[in-house]
């Protein structure tokens, strides 16, 4: 692989319609924010002539970075398309984000490719989230190349990034060495199989060339590891041999080993690249195109009939039955809706009628704004995004992605499928949103938008969960973090129109009685002409935890008439529910009805309610009402150089830590007990202790009492609360 010209791109405006996947391949970008991602996909774009000029993330001038908070921010928010061609092979470049708030984002591009390019900045290394996903490929065998970008800058450490990578990742074997000449500011590129070098130091840009003696010796230093590497992947077993005895290896055998072994995930060259001087472009676009496998060779996701069976079998096949997923959804304000769809088998067109299944629950548990639904709709016009510009396309063939307008019916991750045959994907997976974000709607004009403007946000964006707290009477947006909050509030003000406040989140909490008590209930009042009479007397006992209420009458001699002690349990549980401490739910409580008085003209059924209430309300101000919390059993998996700070942090939350067990190589889970009162914003705070290696779940386990420090605090309880 010496390098060549790459082939013609396709203009912009235009669309490239290949006829068979063969033609195709869908490779996906992923890496650390700022690892140059954006700028890469820029430069191969112009390299390729699709654009006349490449653009910058700093001017917001790049194809794949148009949305407005991606412009406004400077970085990657969501995933985009950018179609190239090389040698009459197109290359879907997915785009994603770096940044770990939108780990949805490149999750849904690992969906929809086949392929991946791991992009690792030279100045800055890789991150624990690039390791993860690393090994989210390894596990579903995906073809992958290591792009060590920036090599040319000041502070670039090609070499200390190349030894990370083969460290953290595996083997990842380099097929080319960057070079800087003293006093120049370009780096040539020495090719390690064919031998030659591309020098960039002149006007005329890419000169291939002999190695100089210094290079000659960096080739040696490279090459025998490159080409042991190769002759272990080989399927020639004389290879090894030849190799041993000092004989002459055909190159052009190695190039075809290295392109199965690419192919076959078992081999991950690294390829360095400073795009703004155009070097390792073309060597990249040649490993894109000659050694990633085509969407045929890629296995499909795990697929059902809308009943629930297994259905197997299925191939890449332009004319087989269709099968397609929407990988992503957007709204135009003009255009309306475009779904992001991957067509894994058959052939979609236009005006087609297909069936539309979202299925999310039978899967990953149902979640807020994405209901399972069933139903057909009809294919609006077909587009190949190149960013936001969409370019008419008559249709696509299976292994394509293209952009579908008006699929009015369909969210991110539906599958479209033969309105006679209807079958659903199982989605892929999503991180679950952990950090609550609660609203209210600035002005009574933006309540009444905010509704559907939230479902749309849901429809869009499966890793944002919706939440009407039944209890807190809250709306809580569930994000995975800060910056996607941002996103999220600032689609929902620019692209819907709605403005919203942030309010604080407020935690569900209880009250119980810690220890029995009593109290007497008076309602009398004359008012000169009907009035009331009311008197009772309650005893009050705490019952076990998830006991709930119970109303007891001990009442002898009729001194509360037998059809108003339903009105007392009325006033006793209304009172429950509105608190007694702290305007919490009192739980687990026993009321006895002891005794009372009645009037047989002015006693009545509203009386008796007020009764039993002013009852309860003294019992708990001559007893002790104590606050429960909510506990949440937590499972936070970390690098186990992070495992002290975790364990530290815990115990600064009121956490209850129930043991540690190592998961995976360099991975530990510690599980524990923590107050949700703690867990509000710790997927921020987990974040910046671990250095965004960490990640967590949580689940609820039970209501615990609240030390009184912390009652008197956060509910303003007087010091007899607890």
């Amino acid at each position: 692989m010496a390098g060549r010209q790459a082939g013609s791109g396709s203009p912009v405006g235009t669309a490239l319609r290949p006829g068979s996947p063969d033609a195709i391949r869908n490779v996906v970008l992923v890496g650390p924010s700022g690892s140059g991602k954006t700028t890469l996909v820029e430069a191969l774009l112009a390299a390729t002539g699709v654009i006349n000029r490449a653009g910058r993330v700093e001017d917001g001038t790049t194809t794949s970075d148009y949305d407005e908070a991606e412009i406004r921010q400077q970085r990657s928010v969501g995933l985009s398309l950018a179609p190239l061609v090389v040698d009459g092979i197109k290359i879907n470049l997915l785009d994603t984000p770096g940044y770990a708030d939108f780990v949805g984002e490149v999750r849904a591009g690992l969906r929809a490719a086949d392929c991946a390019l791991f992009v690792i900045s030279a100045t800055d290394g890789i991150d624990a989230a690039t390791r993860a996903l690393w090994l989210e490929c390894e596990a579903v065998k995906m073809p992958r190349c290591v792009v060590v970008s920036k090599v040319n800058h000041p502070r670039g450490d090609y070499s200390a990034v190349l030894a990370q990578a083969q460290t953290a990742l595996g083997n990842a074997v380099p097929l080319y060495v960057p070079v800087r000449h003293p006093g120049e500011e370009t780096d040539d590129l020495v090719a390690l199989l064919s031998q030659t070098v591309s020098d960039y130091s002149g006007t005329s840009g890419r000169l291939v060339r002999s190695p100089n003696d210094d290079e000659a010796d960096l080739i040696a230093q490279h090459r025998e590891p490159l080409i042991e590497s190769l002759i272990e992947e080989s399927e020639d077993e004389g290879l090894m041999d030849r190799y041993m005895a000092g004989d002459d290896l055909d190159v052009t055998q190695l190039i075809d080993d290295l392109e199965t072994a690419v192919a076959r995930a078992s081999f991950f060259p690294v390829i360095p690249v400073a795009s703004l001087h155009g070097l390792g472009l073309e060597e990249l676009l040649e490993i894109m195109s000659k050694a990633f496998p085509p969407p045929s060779e890629h296995p499909f996701p795990a697929t059902y009939t809308t009943a629930g069976k297994r259905v197997d079998g299925l191939s890449c096949d332009p004319a087989g039955d269709l099968l397609a997923e929407v990988v992503k959804t957007t709204s135009d304000p003009y255009v309306g809706r475009i779904s992001l769809v991957r067509v894994f088998s058959g052939t979609l067109r236009p005006d087609a009628m297909v069936h539309v299944s979202g299925h999310q629950s039978d899967f990953v548990g149902e979640r807020h704004g994405h209901q399972d639904h069933d139903e057909d709709d009809r294919i609006g016009a077909l587009s190949s995004p190149l960013g936001k510009l969409q370019r008419p396309l008559a249709a696509a063939v299976a292994g394509d992605v293209c952009a579908v307008a008006k699929l009015s019916r369909a969210e991110t991750g539906d599958t479209l499928s033969d309105k006679t045959k209807p079958l659903v994907m199982e989605p892929w997976q999503m991180p679950e949103p952990l950090l609550p974000i609660a609203v209210v709607a600035h002005t009574k004009a933006d309540e009444d938008k905010l509704g559907p403007a939230l479902q749309r946000l849901a429809a869009e964006d499966p890793s944002v969960a919706i939440e009407h707290h039944p209890e807190t009477l809250q709306l809580v947006l569930w994000c995975l973090g800060e910056a996607h909050a941002d996103v999220l509030l600032d689609r929902l003000e620019r692209r819907y129109g709605v403005r919203v406040d942030q309010v604080e989140v407020r935690v569900p909490l209880r009250e119980k009685f810690a220890a029995p008590s009593q109290g007497r209930g008076r309602h009398v009042k004359q008012s000169g002409g009907h009035g009331q009479f009311a008197v009772c007397e309650v005893e009050v006992e705490p019952l076990p935890p998830g006991a709930g209420f119970e109303f007891v009458d001990k009442v002898v001699g009729g001194s509360v008439p037998r059809q108003f002690i339903p009105s007392v349990e009325k006033g006793v549980r209304t009172q429950l529910d509105k608190g007694l401490a702290a305007g919490y739910p009192v739980v687990d409580t026993r009321v006895t009805l002891r005794d009372g008085k009645a009037h047989s003209v002015d006693s009545s059924d509203l009386a008796f309610q007020t009764a039993g209430a002013l009852a309860l309300r003294e019992a708990a101000t001559s007893g002790d009402v104590q606050l429960l919390e909510p506990i949440d059993t937590v499972e936070v998996v970390i690098d186990d150089d992070f495992v002290g700070a975790v364990m530290g942090d815990l115990s600064t939350r009121r956490a209850h830590v129930l043991g540690t067990e190592p998961v995976g190589t360099g991975r530990t889970v510690v599980r524990a007990e923590v107050p949700q009162l703690a867990l509000v914003r710790y997927a921020v705070d987990l974040r910046s202790i671990s250095h965004g290696s960490g990640s967590f779940t949580r689940r609820f386990s039970r209501y615990d009492v609240m030390p009184a420090h912390v009652a008197t605090r956060v509910a303003g309880v007087t010091s007899a609360v607890g």
